[in-house]
């Protein structure tokens, strides 16, 4: 049993089992002075040290009178909070964490903190750029303000000796909670909605008779007549019209409206506005349920009389998320904190202002895009109590809940929920399941294409299943097609990568003054150049991977790990200057769209051109603002991105997806295509997708076209059953790597040799995975297929008491083993 300070007298020998953000199999045990034995308690921080100079910053998890067996335990140096930062549940939740993903409490510790709350010797402090010098500060404290004031930027070994003193954790502490300093391993701007600037009338010309005596002044200005004329008509419904509707509604341009604002005629103000559909940027907090989503909401209620988890499976805007809102609602009035997790919270700021709209400043949002110290501040107002609401991307799941009675996990099938390095590689979505079930919360996961496997709980009667099939407000699911691309060669209708019936479809709406996203999920110019002569093609130095030329740098990159060259015109292996460009990617389809399309503005969105601080945030602006004409993109357009003014959605060529060599292909395709052709459509006009595909016949391109979830998800149970796939087994992944592939080779036979005399033919491998080279560490892979009825508990032991055997061989010390758990 764990035990407090206050169980001992204040001259008893303490010891404390402290978690130190390092991956180590057993936690280690520290003595605690005298002094310190009222300071004590489970979850505080302590300062402490590991190794022969190095300080850190460690979490209390036990505390007893007994002394490590095997060694002796050094002093723990100081405490570092008044109240404990982590609290008993959460301690509970890493635990499972640890077990389950089979990695080390220090891993948990390292995703769950913020950086900001491991300090460790050489972290390293600066200022805040706000910091105004009014804080109430101590003596020592204003000298470490007055040394950063000077200088750039101080490490935490650098305050210790500008004191002469040791432990300075707390007073770093303290000047971080003060919103002084920053701990700046990770100093990134914070995320900014997009802001779009609204007029206002000045309130003294509603009055009709000063309106009519400002018509009368503003006969000799025509242009700005017309403007005020355009704000009156469109105003009928909101007191605030974008600024950019006025112009469009009387084509006044800017200087109108710069001259009426001058004159105090108009007000101006800056809004953040939805990221997504355009019709929905004025939320209305009093909304009404349509009367789907009030039976949806109704049977949800039920279903949790006996369910702790229910998935609403319900298609693309069909108004889940004022269903959640509803739910939350019901939570906050039970005096409960709710969870909302979203795969891109960078993506999908329209959810983010909705809620924050309606539930005000009970709202936190927490997610990579904020700063340490935000983080830090987010993280202790959830421990007190301040925010009922956190949105937030998977890392949310490890904030210190203390009365959690609802958690929302939305687009529950994103692959983003899943961490794949570094350990813990757990997936936020189950993890999120687990964390309801140890704080008695309801789980609701929604999505309009579900994972197969949280499908199959739900239809086996493990989760409460909830159905949404009409869209909200009446809006028409898109009108879609699929086209040939080998017909449309052999009657050469093809211009460059576009069918004839894409290009039609594209003038169309260009010619309605409409707008185009067009889908290809490749990056770069030409995904490999080969020479036509003997066949080279330049590969990485680092990675077992082809280049990509880029046409913007001129260069070949690679995808894995960043590595560039300069391109190649002549083969270095044969001398030839006959070079091709083999493949193509959202670069490539900018340049030959904008070829048959000159007069027309092209925007891509991938990892490439969104690279720079506000790349994303001004290209999503343009488009929002109709800027541009056409958006090309990779899958992140598929990531809740809507717009009031696309009527079309083109898909540049499907096989790429259904091709991958993986068992999950056909659901990740169908869950793409479903997304990115749910992006189409207005309230008062129905819109279009136009698949491109070699196959034009596969079935799951049949299904996407029919939005017929049901068939997909039978045949592909039918498929996995039959392969002993999830979620008919378990997978683990143990993917072993060294930087010669002579030991590896021989390391990984070994490793799988030694699996196999406890596993039997659960074990496959090792085999090359599909780059088998990365950053110059060769991989071979191990899989573990555990059928559903064996113990997974018992399973994970063996696999971890046999890694940590095969870690003492002598020569396989240099090898590297990761595990993963659920790997996909």
């Amino acid at each position: 049993m764990d035990l407090v300070a206050s169980d001992f007298t204040e001259r008893e020998t303490l010891f404390v089992e402290v978690i130190l953000p390092l991956s180590l199999v057993i936690n280690y045990t520290y003595r605690v002075p005298y002094e310190l034995n009222d300071h004590i308690a489970i979850g505080k921080r302590v300062v402490v040290q590991f190794g022969k100079h190095k300080l850190y910053t460690a979490l209390i998890k036990t505390i007893t009178s007994i002394p490590p067996v095997h060694y002796e335990a050094k002093y723990i140096i100081d405490v570092v909070d008044e109240l404990p930062v982590v609290n008993a549940e959460q301690f509970k939740f890493w635990d499972w964490i640890a077990q389950y993903y089979l990695c080390n409490e220090g891993d948990v510790m390292n995703a769950a903190l913020p950086n900001g709350m491991k300090l460790a010797s050489e972290t390293t402090l600066i200022l805040r750029e706000d910091f105004s010098g009014e804080a109430n500060l101590t003596d020592k404290e204003l000298l470490i303000v007055d040394v950063l004031s000077r200088q750039q930027k101080i490490t935490v070994d650098q305050v210790a000796k500008l004191l002469g003193q040791k432990t300075v954790y707390p007073l770093i502490n303290a000047l971080i909670n003060k919103e002084v300093v920053i701990a700046a391993e990770e100093v990134v701007e914070r995320y900014k909605p997009l802001l779009k600037s609204f007029i206002a009338l000045n309130p003294f010309y509603k009055d009709q008779q000063h309106l009519e005596e400002l018509f009368s002044l503003l006969e000799k200005a025509p242009k700005q007549l017309d403007a005020l004329m355009a704000y009156i008509s469109l105003s009928r419904n909101h007191e605030y019209v974008a600024k950019s509707d006025i112009i469009e509604h009387s084509g006044c341009g800017q200087g109108a409206i710069k001259a009426l604002t001058d004159k105090n005629i108009f007000e101006l103000k800056q809004k953040p506005v939805s990221r997504l559909n355009g019709f929905d940027d004025e939320f209305e907090i009093n909304f009404k349920l349509s009367s789907a989503q009030n039976i949806a909401l109704t049977t949800i209620e039920e279903q949790f009389q006996t369910k702790d988890v229910v998935l609403l499976h319900g298609v693309t805007a069909s108004g889940k998320t004022q269903v959640y809102i509803k739910l939350i609602e019901q939570a906050i009035a039970q005096g409960g904190q709710a969870l909302f997790l979203l795969p891109e919270i960078a993506l999908t700021t329209q959810i983010v202002e909705r809620i924050r709209i309606y539930f005000g400043n009970n709202i936190g949002v927490y997610h990579s895009k904020f700063n340490n110290n935000e983080r830090v501040e987010i993280w202790n107002k959830v421990l007190n109590g301040s925010y009922q609401v956190i949105l937030g991307a998977r890392s949310a799941v490890f904030l210190p809940f203390n009365d959690l009675k609802l958690i929302v996990v939305d687009e529950e099938h994103e692959t983003s929920y899943k961490q794949y390095d570094p350990a813990p590689r757990y997936q936020a979505r189950d993890a999120a399941v687990y964390l309801g079930y140890l704080h008695q919360a309801k789980v609701i996961l929604g999505s309009a294409t579900p994972s197969v496997e949280s499908y199959y709980n739900a239809k086996s009667g493990k989760y409460g299943l909830v159905e949404l099939t009409e869209r909200f407000g009446g809006v028409l699911l898109p009108e879609q097609k699929v086209v040939s691309i080998a017909e449309e060669t052999k009657r050469k209708k093809m211009h460059s990568y576009f069918t004839s019936v894409l290009i039609e479809d594209i003038a169309e709406a260009l010619q309605n003054k409409e707008q185009v996203i067009l889908f290809q999920n490749r990056r770069g110019y030409a995904t490999i150049l080969m020479c036509n002569t003997c066949g080279y093609a330049p590969k990485c130095v680092n990675c077992d991977v082809s280049l990509t030329y880029h046409k913007s740098s001129g260069q070949l990159h690679c995808h894995y790990c960043g590595y560039h060259q300069h391109s190649v015109n002549i083969c270095p292996a044969c001398g030839s200057v006959h070079i091709e460009q083999k493949g193509f990617g959202t670069e490539r389809v900018e340049e030959e769209l904008s070829l048959l399309f000159p007069d027309i503005k092209i925007q891509r969105l991938d990892l490439d051109s969104t690279r720079t601080k506000n790349g994303m945030q001004k290209i999503i602006a343009d488009f929002q603002d109709k800027k541009s004409q056409v958006l090309i993109g990779t899958q992140m357009i598929a990531k809740g991105l809507d717009f009031d003014n696309v009527s079309l959605i083109g898909v540049i060529n499907a096989d790429t997806l259904l091709n991958y060599p993986d068992f999950r292909a056909f659901e990740r395709s169908y869950q793409l295509l479903a997304q990115v052709a749910g992006r189409a459509g207005r309230r008062d006009k129905q819109g279009k997708v136009c698949i491109q595909a070699y196959n034009d016949n596969h079935r799951i391109i049949r299904q996407v076209m029919a939005n017929d979830y049901h068939e997909m998800y039978e045949e592909e149970l039918a498929e996995r059953k039959n392969y002993h796939y999830p979620p008919f087994s378990r997978l683990i992944f143990l993917n072993v790597k060294h930087k010669d592939a002579n030991v590896l080779n021989v390391a990984a036979q070994s490793l799988a040799n030694q699996l196999r005399v406890q596993l039997g033919k659960r074990i496959l491998g090792p085999e090359q995975p599909l780059v088998s080279r990365i950053r110059n560490y060769y991989i071979k892979q191990i899989i573990v297929k555990a059928e559903r009825g064996a113990s997974i508990q018992q399973i994970k032991q063996l696999i971890k008491d046999t890694v940590t055997q095969f870690n003492t061989h002598k020569e396989f010390k240099s090898v590297l083993v990761q595990i993963d758990v659920d790997p996909y």
